[in-house]
């Protein structure tokens, strides 16, 4: 980290390399000023057009206990979920990806001592989603249903740019798409307009360094990038450029 007018800013190295999903929070209170200031900065990402695609209310106190305990109660019921306005994985996931997918799954619920076979305690642990895991203050962000694939991504960007400055603040997040499957609920707190589709919640605050988590890891540099043209370096791997040589998340 370095000083600049009498404040510590993290390097954005370090942001991106210690982002990661969260899941467990201490309930100390995020200042709105500083999620203010998180989210003017964050207005600046990148969209074709300057289209601003994205959406987002940001829940804290009442009304985000109050939107934990109608989900935890839908929970409790065995409410089914709400059908999903997109599609977050295709049916069939082809190499790597699926082989991604699965390795993740197996380190997630590894690092809580939940075995495969143990679908009551794999729920319990994905029913921590609608806590937020305990975080102080959530964001939702929503796209108008009207709008493309590239706008799509253009909020992915947007979320990337609001999750490193909340690193640079000192805090962490977890961006959840299982916000999506209970959307109806989080539309009774916000009463979002009918045109747009809730796309994910993200769980903000600050982390609970007692909870045990496992880093899960990135692919080599030279499985996901190609380079034309130059002399090559040495070496290509991602995990060493950030980490010494360790699997990073």
């Amino acid at each position: 980290m370095r000083r600049a007018e009498g404040a510590l800013i993290m390097e954005v190295y370090e942001a991106v390399t210690s982002r990661r999903a969260v899941r467990g929070f201490t309930g100390r209170e995020v200042p709105r000023e500083l999620l203010e200031r998180v989210l003017a900065a964050a207005a600046w990402s990148p969209s074709g057009s300057n289209l601003q695609p994205w959406h987002v209310y940001v829940l804290t106190g009442g009304p985000l206990a109050e939107l934990k305990k109608r989900a935890g109660e839908r929970l409790a019921a065995g409410d089914s979920w709400d059908e999903r306005e997109y599609e977050m994985y295709p049916a069939t996931l082809k190499s790597p990806y699926q082989e991604r997918r699965s390795a993740f799954g197996r380190e997630r619920y590894s690092a809580l001592g939940v075995s495969r076979e143990d679908w009551e305690a794999r729920q319990r642990a994905a029913g921590e989603n609608w806590r937020c895991f305990g975080a102080p203050a959530a964001l939702f962000c929503y796209i108008d249903r009207d709008l493309g694939r590239p706008q799509w991504a253009d909020v992915g960007m947007y979320l990337q740019t609001v999750m490193l400055l909340l690193r640079a603040e000192g805090l962490h997040s977890c961006p959840q798409m299982a916000w999506s499957v209970y959307r109806r609920t989080v539309a009774e707190i916000l009463s979002p307009p009918d045109e747009l589709i809730l796309f994910c919640g993200m769980s903000i605050g600050f982390e609970d360094v007692t909870v045990h988590h496992v880093r899960t890891g990135r692919a080599p540099l030279d499985e996901t990038v190609t380079f034309v043209g130059g002399r090559p370096p040495e070496r290509h791997l991602a995990a060493e450029a950030v980490n010494g040589g360790g699997r990073t998340f």
